[in-house]
């Protein structure tokens, strides 16, 4: 015996729940306004690059070239999160035959995007790990074992996040079949 009012209730009670995912709406919006800083540092560094360039040594360039790959990662990682996220937790974004639509976003959900994420982490941490390599005079060898404990953090991480997801989205095995 279903009573009507319990059904109703529960109803409601889902669709509220089913609509709070739009309360990341504005978090994402949100990384677009950090993207948008992100730019703007990757102009000024640029402009302080093309300004210095007569005078710079060629390692002072290299790592300010370093830094400027450094806001490009940072960037695509916004990218993945703002899109895939979007994507993923609160609406599809209907983008079938767009010629724009990144490739990764057909085949995207939490756990591709957490490997994805721990990937482009171990990108920056690379780039920050090679700056402290190039500048070693200035960086104390304290600092830099920490860097390096780190980055294999982000690789382990990587590592097991995506064994876990190969785990877990790994298709059923057939049974051989016995003739």
């Amino acid at each position: 015996m279903n009573d009507p009012k319990i059904t109703k209730s529960k109803h409601a009670l889902s669709g509220l729940i089913f609509l709070s995912r739009w309360l990341q709406a504005p978090l994402y919006f949100g990384l677009i306004v950090a993207q948008g800083v992100y730019v703007y540092h990757f102009i000024i560094e640029l402009w302080h690059l093309v300004q210095r360039v007569t005078t710079l040594k060629e390692s002072e360039i290299m790592l300010m070239v370093l830094g400027l790959i450094d806001v490009v990662m940072i960037a695509n990682l916004l990218i993945m999160v703002i899109v895939g996220g979007y994507e993923t937790f609160v609406s599809r974004l209907h983008l079938k035959g767009h010629p724009d639509e990144p490739e990764w976003l057909s085949h995207v959900n939490a756990g591709v995007l957490k490997v994805k994420l721990a990937t482009a982490l171990i990108g920056i941490s690379s780039i920050h790990l090679l700056k402290t390599f190039i500048d070693t005079e200035n960086i104390s060898e304290k600092t830099m074992r920490w860097q390096v404990i780190i980055h294999m953090t982000f690789v382990l991480s990587a590592v097991i996040l995506a064994w876990i997801d190969r785990l877990t989205h790994q298709p059923a095995r057939k049974e051989p079949t016995h003739v």
